[in-house]
């Protein structure tokens, strides 16, 4: 038993009906109060009947009553506002700092087995189990469990607006800059990301539009800047890109990022930063305004399309400078990957933009682009699937993936819709 659920129960009413306080008055509940989670009593503002009596007021709720004295309520005048003293263990009689004693409701005599049995099933799951309502979750009803995903997503989203915030503040408002830094961001991956953003925020975008009709020079800007031109080369193509930077370095006063800070360790070499460098070059060399190109664009398959961008000829047959491979392949970034952009980095720069702005149409086309893309093939999105959720698009698959990280994982059951069905459905 924990005080967190005590508040939920009593917050949400899941009491046997009958109420009594221990002296014997009947108790009747017409708001349970709000829940206060600074200091002070943990309900306010409730209304109820105590043996016949309306009180308006502030509820405290404790594991047991003696807690009121160790947490010295009875010396604090903030809590001479307490109507009801709710507890799970009636074990001390109390006084308020004005002296009186406010009436007791023993919960322990009023909570319904099953409830508590049902609640203890999802704080304490069997071992192998990282999902706490995995054998309960398939008796969801469809209708709550897609209204609550549709929510899921929306904080997922929110969650992603932190990075997109971020750069929209460096880059002092231009959505255009955000999203050149943002899709460098992701471009990255997990591992690269740093890195790759640091190389686009060293790299004017003037500079790239000037030489957009240039696709190698763009791509010896961003190599160059990258610190992957430094030292000698025998191949013809990384030695043009050398000196297309070296000119290009000197006119504008760049200076590159250290190149150390690149990995390439367990990573699939079609992903290494040689070839998404590359890739990247053709992307921002494929338009003048990318922001502005992309905010006409209603279908994913049109965004896919234009991120689906392929690396120069070069690197047909070559993952790092200077070491060429016996297989040969254009070495595009591929529709996976184009999804992945999609889901990261437009999606939630669309939905801020729709903020921003106070347009709910751009929001709304965010959320529309997920639900057009599959649903994304992972772990976790496997491990729902595996106890009878599965995704049906990229909305629910986010949906998913945030209930798994920011409810599942740290057993917030009580703040999660699922949870609540779970808890209260007594079968």
């Amino acid at each position: 038993m924990t005080e967190a659920f005590l508040h939920y129960l009593w917050q949400n009413q899941m009491l046997d009906q009958g109420l009594t306080t221990t002296d014997g008055r009947p108790v009747s509940v017409m708001r349970p109060g709000e829940l206060n989670r600074d200091a002070g009593p943990d309900f306010f503002n409730a209304r109820l009947t105590i043996g016949g009596v309306e009180w308006a007021g502030n509820i405290e709720v404790h594991l047991r009553a003696s807690d009121w004295n160790a947490h010295r309520h009875s010396t604090d005048k903030t809590y001479n506002s307490v109507v009801l003293h709710v507890v799970y263990e009636h074990d001390a009689d109390i006084r308020l700092e004005d002296g009186t004693t406010p009436p007791t409701l023993e919960l322990s005599r009023f909570l319904h087995p099953a409830i508590v049995a049902n609640y203890d099933a999802l704080m304490a799951p069997a071992a192998e189990e990282s999902i706490p309502c995995a054998r309960r979750v398939a008796q969801v009803p469809a209708m709550i469990l897609h209204s609550y995903m549709d929510r899921l997503v929306v904080e997922r989203i929110e969650a992603k607006s932190a990075v997109v915030r971020r750069l929209l503040e460096e880059s002092r408002g231009g959505w255009e800059q955000t999203c050149y830094w943002l899709l460098a961001h992701y471009f990255g991956g997990k591992v690269n990301a740093l890195p790759f953003e640091l190389t686009a925020k060293a790299t004017p975008p003037g500079l790239l539009a000037r030489w957009r009709d240039n696709p190698a020079r763009v791509e010896a800007l961003l190599m160059g800047q990258a610190g992957m031109l430094e030292g000698y080369f025998s191949d013809e193509y990384p030695r043009q890109l050398q000196t297309d930077y070296e000119a290009l370095r000197s006119g504008a006063g760049l200076v590159p990022i250290d190149g150390f800070l690149w990995r390439y360790f367990r990573i699939r070499p079609s992903a290494f930063p040689t070839i998404r460098l590359s890739q990247f070059a053709h992307l921002m060399s494929s338009r003048t305004s990318l922001f502005s190109s992309l905010l006409t664009m209603k279908e994913a398959r049109e965004i896919e399309n234009l991120f689906n961008c392929p690396a120069s000829p070069y690197w047909d047959n070559h993952y790092q400078l200077d070491k060429a491979t016996e297989r040969s392949c254009t070495k595009r970034l591929g529709k996976a990957q184009a999804d992945v952009l999609i889901v990261n980095a437009w999606v939630p720069l669309l939905f801020v933009y729709g903020e921003t702005l106070g347009n709910q149409d751009y929001k709304e086309q965010a959320l529309d682009l997920l639900h057009q893309l599959e649903a994304e093939n992972n772990a976790v999105v496997r491990q729902w699937k595996a106890v009878g959720v599965e995704a049906e698009n990229a909305a629910q698959s986010q949906a998913l993936l945030q209930l798994k990280n920011h409810y599942c994982a740290g057993r917030h059951c009580l703040d999660c819709r699922i949870g609540h069905y779970v808890i209260k459905h007594i079968s």
